[in-house]
């Protein structure tokens, strides 16, 4: 399965705001665009030339697809599910993206990052409906009931992960039992659920031309 190995901390100084692609780190004075709030490189810190439209397009496609941590191949396939489903395009989209099990376990809380959600759910430690599900594309549905594995609850790890998102909020369509490690899909998210800024028609123009 082919997946980024470069410096995420790049990409975020690439799109000129913060991803939240390292976890507790971004929130802490260690964060890379913190401290060099510019694009990488030679020429990161000369004047940057204005985006035309096809630049901008580019530029909201590469943010959404790094926020999710995602390959082309694959988020191509997600907007051609979105086109063919009934609705908005770009609405559809972000709610495939955001029904995605590893962006679920982020958003519960249950991981620091998406990165290592992904990893969580490869390894076993997240279930879905008292099934273990190591797929993290899996498609999450109303009513589902996401929960940790009982014995990854204990780990070091795992504490850690709750200590840092203790005060986290999750989302309108979901819940979530931070004692219980236990989170239920409540709706299925809609446009107002996206709390980072994207504007979507973008990424339709992009992918129409």
């Amino acid at each position: 399965m082919a997946r980024y190995t470069g410096s995420v901390c790049k990409l975020c100084r690439r799109e000129g705001q913060k991803l939240y692609l390292k976890g507790a780190r971004c929130y802490s004075e260690k964060c890379a665009f913190e401290r060099r709030p510019y694009a990488p490189g030679d020429n990161g810190q000369g004047r940057r030339k204005k985006n035309s439209q096809y630049g901008l397009q580019l530029r909201e496609k590469q943010k959404v697809r790094r926020i999710y941590g995602l390959m082309e191949k694959k988020y191509r396939r997600y907007f051609e599910m979105a086109e063919r489903a009934k609705g908005v395009t770009g609405e559809n989209f972000l709610q495939l993206l955001e029904r995605r099990l590893d962006n679920v376990v982020y958003r519960l809380g249950f991981a620091t990052s998406r990165k290592e959600a992904r990893q969580f759910v490869l390894h076993g430690h997240i279930y879905v409906n008292n099934k273990r599900a190591g797929i993290p594309s899996y498609q999450v549905d109303e009513g589902d009931i996401i929960t940790v594995k009982e014995s990854s609850r204990k780990s070091k790890k795992f504490k850690e992960v709750l200590e840092i998102n203790s005060e986290i909020t999750p989302p309108g369509w979901l819940s979530v039992d931070m004692e219980k490690a236990e989170g239920k899909v409540i709706s299925l998210p809609q446009r107002e659920d996206i709390d980072y800024p994207v504007e979507e028609h973008l990424i339709v123009e992009y992918y129409s031309r």
